[in-house]
């Protein structure tokens, strides 16, 4: 499924959500488009023209905007459990990852107004080298923490989320070109702050 179909989808998927969420007068869902901010590393350079770090870097800053909602159907107290979609959209300098994951969400409440929550998704990234037009899609997966902090009935603010994960980006080999060496699977270190739109 092509990245940008995928985006159509989680609109569609979410707008249905949200809809049965305020029919059943149940569960809590909620919508975010936020700023991310993703530090790309890995353990070796890859010299090639098909580099997406950089022939000469290995770790550089990505900056984008992050899309998605989740839905929590399960309530026991406190606690809370559902499901999650995200969508991101990251660049530095002419090279570009896109990704969209789904995953588990449980989450909590601290005194009236704190939320943490914790959440783990798999997906499919796609990216693309600074100098190439080439675009590679693998998967996907990240590990999200983070706390939203109530402003109002319907707004949190997203106070801190820290994501962890990784993928197999673009390079020579993934593409079938250079001398066959592999660069392994990049780390992904994220950092999002905003606004959270419940209903």
């Amino acid at each position: 499924m092509k990245l940008r179909n995928a985006a159509s989808a989680v609109v569609l998927l979410l707008t249905a959500a949200a809809s049965h969420a305020h029919a059943q007068s149940q569960g809590n869902f909620g919508l975010y488009l936020n700023p991310l901010a993703t530090r790309i590393s890995n353990s070796k350079v890859d010299p090639g023209p098909y580099s997406f770090l950089g022939p000469n870097d290995t770790s550089r800053m990505f900056w984008g905007v992050q899309m998605g909602g989740y839905y929590d159907f399960f309530h026991s107290g406190p606690l809370a459990a559902g499901v999650t979609v995200r969508f991101s959209d990251q660049h530095a300098a002419n090279a570009g990852m896109r990704d969209f994951q789904v995953g588990a969400r449980v989450s909590g409440a601290v005194g009236t107004r704190l939320r943490p929550y914790v959440e783990a998704t798999v997906g499919d990234a796609s990216t693309k080298p600074e100098k190439s037009k080439v675009r590679v899609s693998k998967a996907a997966y990240a590990v999200y923490g983070g706390v939203d902090y109530s402003l109002a009935r319907h707004v949190d603010l997203r106070a801190i989320e820290v994501g962890y994960g990784s993928v197999t980006t673009v390079s020579g080999a993934t593409v079938g070109q250079g001398d066959g060496s592999t660069v392994s699977a990049s780390k992904l270190l994220s950092f999002s702050s905003g606004f959270v739109f419940r209903f």
